[in-house]
């Protein structure tokens, strides 16, 4: 009897972790929905109470989140926690940001690098300063493609996660690493 040999899936240590942030993320979003809608079990008292009264019931008109709308941080955090919220310290280390030891994505030292990527031959996006870069590489990843790394790593949806404080908060404390 012929045996079929056996599929196994191998993850490295760091696509696991991608895949686990991105796994929480949905998670959290699908909770906002589920757990912020009324409560099903007190819907047999308030139609036996709106029968008994001789009312019609209408109920509630229920907010209605979608996951584009929630956002991965308020901008109001400690800078590290914004970090660890948005997910970079998963994939990069961030001098400063003790638990940002990640080895997917560039070390964000920006202060110094980013005048190189602006300036390399191979930068298609159009920041003129350090700042606007570290923008536009999150809300645009393929401009710019650091050497060494693989295209498509970054997510191409952080953008629209972040909101404009924590944004600006993140671009802020990149550009002043050395």
């Amino acid at each position: 009897m012929d045996k079929k040999p056996s599929t196994r899936i191998s993850l490295a240590p760091e696509t696991f972790i991608i895949l686990m942030v991105v796994c929480c993320g949905i998670i959290a979003t699908l909770s906002f929905v589920i757990f912020d809608t009324p409560d099903p079990s007190s819907a047999p008292q308030a139609i036996t109470k709106s029968i008994s009264q001789g009312t019609t019931m209408n109920p509630p008109a229920q907010k209605v989140v979608l996951s584009q709308t929630v956002p991965l941080s308020t901008g109001d955090e400690p800078i590290d926690q914004l970090f660890i919220q948005s997910g970079c310290a998963v994939c990069h280390t961030i001098p400063g940001i003790d638990p940002a030891k990640g080895r997917e994505g560039p070390i964000l030292v920006l202060g110094i690098n980013g005048p190189k990527r602006l300036a390399d031959p191979n930068y298609q996006g159009t920041a003129t300063t350090v700042r606007e870069y570290i923008t536009e590489s999150i809300l645009n990843p393929g401009a710019y493609v650091v050497p060494g790394y693989p295209d498509r790593v970054m997510p191409r949806w952080y953008g629209k996660k972040l909101n404009a404080k924590a944004l600006d908060r993140i671009a802020l404390y990149l550009e002043a690493l050395p």
